[in-house]
């Protein structure tokens, strides 16, 4: 955000002053999940905080355009604030909405979504569609850590710390029983075998799970022991893998598998291979409308779906389509991709994204884009290639508002016009949110 803006690394710090605590009036949360406060005009981002909110807050941290502040006293709370469904929140820094209605954090994204594409220079439609389900128990993959004890945790919101974990209410329930349950098997059984994190992903309906233990050092004792015992007790692990975590600029490696490498997932119609690693939507609730949405009154000859993943777009749309290239470079997703279009009439590319853009032949016209890209967007150098291909539909699945915000002005300006806007809230409880952008060719 450019007015006032979330913190910024070329922001410089300034130490803060020691001062009483301040009195402040909260205006409005901002993307990142804290809430506006203005004081003489400077911006002071507080989290835990609702708008129209009075609050006692101490700065923590001071720039020269903004600072951060914690709420030490809420003295008059909103009608909106509501008890936390977790013990940990405020703490943990999975969650950053908790506090609030989810009909209110739902508005709230919506404000977000416009006032940041706007800034940017979009024209919004008057209607943002939001796609919803239910807010709790809805991801499907978590990543933990563990403390000096051996405890699972999430990383604390304002540091680093683990805090240990007995419940959360965002995950399925396999995915934390699963991990309280390891931990009690490891400290028992093997104490020597001592991951930094463990990563736990299973279907919709809870029936299979993987596991992946992370470790700094070559540690294959006990490791199939280990993933047995957790079986045992956990009848869904179907398979666990244990990896090593290269140096900066280091690739990990599997160092040891045991059981399945895969498993089978069923969204939108099929059932997906997913591999140890590989991408997958984390709202098991709402994958099915958001593929929908995605590719629903789309036909034609020819579609790509770029940042493939596993196939979730892909293989919907070899239903509409007579041919689908499907494009995708991560090693963990290359074989599953390959497996779930076998049959079809699509076909799964192993390339780089921008390399496959690069080299596309004179005269291959596809009547439908689709592009997934990571948190970082398309980038100049992507939007200037299919500015110049000029598909005469385009879909945009961004998972962040402001670099989704660069890449429409680039679209825009090369002849593309909105054709919908939607919101899903693939995050509840917390600030982040998808946006599903349809585009058509003028």
């Amino acid at each position: 955000m450019k007015r006032p803006r979330q913190p910024s690394a070329k922001s410089q710090a300034v130490p803060p002053q020691p001062a009483e605590p301040q009195f402040v009036q909260i205006e409005k949360p901002v993307y990142g999940g804290s809430f506006l406060a203005l004081v003489e005009g400077k911006a002071v981002f507080v989290p835990l905080a609702l708008p129209g909110e009075q609050a006692r807050v101490r700065l923590v941290q001071s720039r020269s355009d903004y600072s951060t502040a914690e709420a030490e006293e809420i003295v008059s709370p909103s009608l909106d604030r509501v008890p936390p469904a977790c013990p940990h929140f405020g703490v943990c820094g999975g969650c950053h909405y908790q506090h609030a209605d989810y009909a209110v954090q739902l508005g709230w994204k919506k404000t977000i979504l416009r006032e940041t594409l706007e800034r940017g220079g979009i024209e919004v439609l008057e209607i943002i569609d939001v796609l919803s389900a239910n807010p709790w128990a809805y991801r499907n993959r978590i990543r933990l850590a563990f403390d000096a004890a051996g405890n699972p945790g999430y990383r604390g919101r304002r540091s680093h710390a683990v805090i240990p974990i007995g419940e959360c209410p965002i995950a399925a329930p396999l995915l934390v029983r699963t991990a309280l349950t390891y931990a009690e098997i490891a400290r028992k059984s093997a104490p020597a075998l001592r991951p930094t994190e463990l990563a736990l992903f299973c279907n919709a309906d809870e029936t299979a799970l993987l596991a992946t233990l992370f470790v700094t050092t070559p540690a294959k004792a006990h490791f199939v022991r280990l993933a047995q015992a957790l079986h045992e007790q956990i009848p869904a692990l179907i398979g666990a893998e244990l990896v090593i975590e290269g140096r900066a600029g280091q690739p990990q490696r599997s160092l040891a598998q045991w059981g399945a490498v895969s498993l089978s997932y069923s969204a939108a119609g099929f059932d997906y291979r997913v591999d140890h690693g590989s991408f997958f939507q984390v709202n098991r609730w709402l994958v099915n409308a958001l593929v929908d949405r995605v590719t629903s009154a789309q036909t034609g000859t020819l579609a790509w779906d770029l940042f493939a993943g596993v196939g979730l777009f892909a293989r919907k749309l070899t239903g509409a389509f007579e041919r689908v290239l499907a494009v995708e470079s991560a090693p963990s997703a290359t074989a599953a991709l390959a497996h779930n279009l076998r049959g079809t009439g699509a076909k799964a590319v192993t390339a780089e994204t921008l390399a496959f853009l690069s080299h596309v032949r004179q005269g291959q016209h596809p009547d439908l884009i689709v592009a997934d890209p990571p948190r970082t967007g398309l980038g100049a150098e992507t939007t200037t290639l299919l500015a110049k291909i000029a598909a005469p539909a385009l879909t945009c699945v961004s998972c962040d508002p402001a670099t989704l915000s660069r890449d429409l002005r680039a679209l825009l300006a090369s002849g593309y016009t909105i054709e919908s806007i939607a919101l899903a809230d693939l995050f509840p409880q917390t600030f982040h949110l998808e946006t599903v952008v349809r585009l058509r060719h003028c």
